[in-house]
């Protein structure tokens, strides 16, 4: 064997020796992450994945406490499905939810770029944009409550009528009851988004803001051409995120409105509470559980799709 056949030969047996022993090593250790999740995981086995599969099985049932389930198959899903409170509850869930995640992406976005720097005062603002986040929901839910006072002595009422425009019933009324939830949760909702903007723009290369500078491309052109294909991602995690978040909308509306005025802040959340709380209906509640469970996941998977196929 000559000198420059050896060579390859002695200098490849280091690396497969090394390789060799990282596998060992990491082959050795590999429950050690899982350990660490583990109480995690425990916690959302018995108070997330159990009760998931409970309210699976309970939709197919007619679910009567203490005397034992009846099987009805898919008695209850084409019960709430030929009603008409679930469809109009499904349909203000969907507006509820569109109006939340772009007012919230929109406002969050602008929010975003407005304290986007290092300063220290940016830092106190930051922080004071982000309290509505922090602030419990039950909280948040009765001081618009109490904003929301339809009389002409009301905050709002007041801050319309320097524009000019009469007092209006807000909560009270049908024709703007789901509106005023809507800015109640875009309200909340925004700075959510905003420190996720933040820490986009914070990945985006600076240099491409000076050359587009050096080439004479005004503020709105910087953002459009610049600013927004880099938060590409950004903007698509979001979306999924507020999208789940307006579809599963409880708290505010069942604080606010409960559903009201005549069920035109109804939503899926509060009818299946009602149906399967008040009325101890819980088969025909469940069943609405999962048809929102399942109208989630098929948003969520077809974002992801999307995605992947422009980023290919």
């Amino acid at each position: 064997m000559s000198v420059r056949e050896a060579a390859p030969l002695t200098a490849r047996a280091p690396v497969t020796r090394t390789s060799a022993r990282d596998r060992r090593r990491r082959g050795g250790q590999w429950w050690v992450p899982w350990l660490f999740l583990a109480p995690a995981l425990v916690l959302f086995l018995y108070f997330k994945f159990i009760p998931m599969a409970r309210a699976v099985s309970m939709s197919v049932q007619e679910v009567r406490p203490y005397l034992g389930n009846t099987w009805v198959g898919g008695a209850n899903y084409a019960e709430i499905l030929s009603s008409d409170g679930f469809r109009s509850a499904a349909w203000n869930t969907v507006v509820l939810a569109v109006w939340q995640t772009f007012g919230s992406m929109v406002l969050g976005f602008g929010l975003a770029l407005l304290v986007e720097g290092q300063t220290r005062k940016l830092t106190f603002i930051r922080s004071a944009a982000f309290l509505p986040v922090v602030v419990p929901l039950a909280v948040t839910a009765e001081l618009w409550r109490i904003m929301y006072h339809p009389t002409g002595d009301g905050l709002m009422n007041q801050v319309i009528g320097l524009i000019g425009l009469g007092p209006s019933g807000f909560i009270n009324d049908p024709h703007t009851s789901l509106a005023s939830i809507a800015v109640t949760g875009i309200w909340r909702g925004a700075p959510y988004d905003m420190m996720i903007f933040l820490a986009g723009l914070a990945g985006i290369d600076r240099g491409l803001y000076e050359a587009a500078t050096v080439d004479g491309a005004s503020t709105w052109r910087r953002i459009v051409h610049v600013t927004l294909p880099g938060l590409r991602p950004v903007f698509a995690i979001l979306f999924v995120l507020a999208a789940v978040r307006g579809f599963r909308t409880f708290t505010e509306v069942f604080l606010l409105t409960n559903g009201g005025p005549n069920g035109s802040t109804e939503v899926v959340m509060t009818l299946i509470y009602k149906l399967g709380l008040e009325q101890s209906r819980l088969g025909v509640g469940s069943a609405g559980a999962v048809l929102l469970f399942a109208a989630t996941l098929v948003l969520t998977v077809c974002v992801q799709l999307l995605r992947r196929r422009r980023s290919a």
